[in-house]
């Protein structure tokens, strides 16, 4: 193909909805999708499925592409699901169940998919940066911040970091738990994940 040819080709302008900032996404492709965050190709697999739902170009405005958006850059959680799950309510109806194959289903595989492969990942059984990673994630879910809290799980988890994770160590991170909690320990939260991975590391 000639070079001529190719400055003549018409380009096709992309959807506002799926836009983002180049610096925000090319830089962190990698490391969003090892940890499970929403980012540009999350959001373009919610819009493709919703103009399948909707037979439409245009997104709705509130609906499960809009919500995914409001989550730009922010873990995938459940809580982003039941966000995508409304949006697609209000496409479909207050009352209506999820789709088949639609936005809120092909959100909940993608988190499904990535929890497996995280989970199918060699276990080292050691405080470090996977580890710590899927601790912090545990942590802003417990407290809805994005940062970690000062002298919570996270921050104690650092202060081993590259440690084989020992009972101390848990005992550290189940105090800086309770940082976050107010005093509880919460199943499936940041001392959870680390005794995971040591588990794993044994078997």
């Amino acid at each position: 193909m000639s070079a001529k040819f190719l400055r003549t080709l018409p380009l096709r302008p992309t959807a506002p909805v799926v836009q983002y900032p180049r610096r925000a996404f090319f830089s962190t492709t990698f490391r969003a999708m090892a940890s499970n965050t929403v980012d540009t190709d999350f959001v373009t697999k919610i819009n493709a499925a919703e103009k399948a739902l909707t037979g439409q170009s245009d997104p709705f405005r509130g609906g499960p592409t809009a919500r995914a958006q409001a989550h730009a850059g922010n873990p995938l959680t459940a809580q982003v699901i039941a966000d995508i799950a409304e949006g697609e309510r209000v496409i479909t109806g207050p009352n209506q169940p999820v789709q088949k194959s639609g936005p809120t289903a092909i959100a909940q595989s993608i988190l499904t998919q990535l929890s497996s492969s995280m989970d199918s990942s060699p276990a080292s059984g050691k405080l470090d940066s996977d580890t710590i990673s899927t601790i912090t994630e545990k942590e802003k879910q417990l407290s809805g911040l994005d940062q970690p809290v000062k002298g919570g799980p996270t921050a104690r988890a650092q202060q081993h970091a590259g440690e084989e994770i020992t009972s101390q160590a848990l005992h550290d991170i189940t105090e800086g738990e309770k940082e976050v909690t107010g005093g509880e320990r919460v199943k499936g939260g940041p001392t959870a994940a680390a005794q995971s991975e040591l588990a794993h590391s044994k078997q």
